[in-house]
């Protein structure tokens, strides 16, 4: 384990594969991973392409993976990052690292370390400090535990870019979670700010007016590919918002930004725009707005009809939405 240690991976999105692939770039030989979706329809093929891809052994449970592997990253939903630890214990021994890299408040990462402080096992939290896509397995990641250092070092051979900031749980996620408040919100902001531009022709001197307030940003680019990212991940960026929401709660703060960046995040991931756009994500805002705009039209059509559904197989057009709020 100290040369060549076993590396598992559970859930194998895109943050997973990603960081498998480059770990395997990188030299790491021996790479499994477990995912729940694996033989689902659409989400397993992807998942078993990226398998193929990174050079991945996909295992069929729990107790595979932790079998596999030495050093284990959790790399699930918020939403279901305790669930993964409850599921993954029992078949955890002293000799794994179990690192949860998930967007999750520190309170939540303290519960999951005392999960899996159960079996004997040793946790590490990380914080995964910028988009992954951009960086692989060296996209920057804050560490906190008292085996975090040990990790670190068994990690080094693969040049990852791991900063031990805390023998403690908690300090690495709380950094992530405030930073979240402006990466998020900021989306959350621009994609407001173009639904209301664009349709008055406005767009092009709203960021021209923010170029010269904030020189060398060039918001028109950051609006591209922050819009675009709402559209690809808006689910995810408002479960990690909750989880933003329910930190600044826990020390007495009332959330009122990081609730409604996660209202308008949902919102859009509700229009389930990204199929419009060939499954990834557009690099247009104009087009996102336009996509939307068409969402508003067949609605208004639909309604006219006496018929709340789209002709497309009879489902919901925006879960929860109504046509007020398009």
């Amino acid at each position: 384990m100290a040369t060549h240690p076993a590396i598992g991976f559970i859930g194998f999105g895109e943050a997973g594969f990603l960081i498998a692939r480059g770990l395997h770039g990188a030299g790491a030989c021996r790479i499994h991973a477990y995912d729940i979706n694996t033989y689902t329809p659409q989400l397993g093929d992807r998942i078993q392409a990226r398998a193929a891809e990174s050079e991945v052994c996909l295992v069929a449970s729990s107790a595979g993976i932790a079998d596999a592997s030495d050093v284990l990253f959790s790399a699930v939903t918020a939403d279901r990052a305790l669930e993964a630890a409850e599921q993954t214990v029992p078949f955890l021994r002293p000799r794994h690292l179990y690192v949860d890299i998930n967007s999750v408040s520190p309170d939540r990462k303290q519960s999951i370390a005392r999960v899996i402080a159960q079996s004997g096992a040793r946790f590490v939290e990380a914080a995964v400090m910028s988009p992954v896509p951009s960086h692989g397995h060296r996209v920057p990641m804050l560490l906190g535990g008292v085996d975090a250092p040990a990790l670190a070092a068994l990690m080094a051979p693969y040049r990852m870019n791991l900063e031990v900031i805390s023998d403690g749980i908690g300090a690495a996620s709380a950094t992530k979670m405030c930073r979240s408040v402006i990466v998020k919100g900021l989306e959350a902001l621009i994609l407001e700010c173009v639904l209301g531009a664009v349709p008055y022709g406005a767009d092009e001197r709203v960021f021209a007016t923010l170029d010269e307030t904030f020189p060398g940003m060039n918001w028109k680019k950051i609006a591209d590919y922050m819009v675009g990212r709402v559209v690809e991940h808006g689910e995810r960026r408002s479960r990690e918002l909750d989880e933003v929401a329910d930190t600044l709660r826990a020390i007495g703060i009332e959330p009122v930004m990081a609730e409604a960046a996660s209202r308008r995040q949902s919102w859009c991931a509700s229009l389930d725009l990204l199929m419009e756009f060939g499954g990834q994500a557009p690099e247009d805002y104009r087009a996102v707005v336009q996509a939307i705009a068409d969402k508003k039209a067949a609605m208004t059509a639909g309604k006219s009809r006496g018929n709340d559904k789209l002709d497309d197989g009879g489902s919901d057009l925006v879960q929860g939405a109504t046509l007020d709020t398009l």
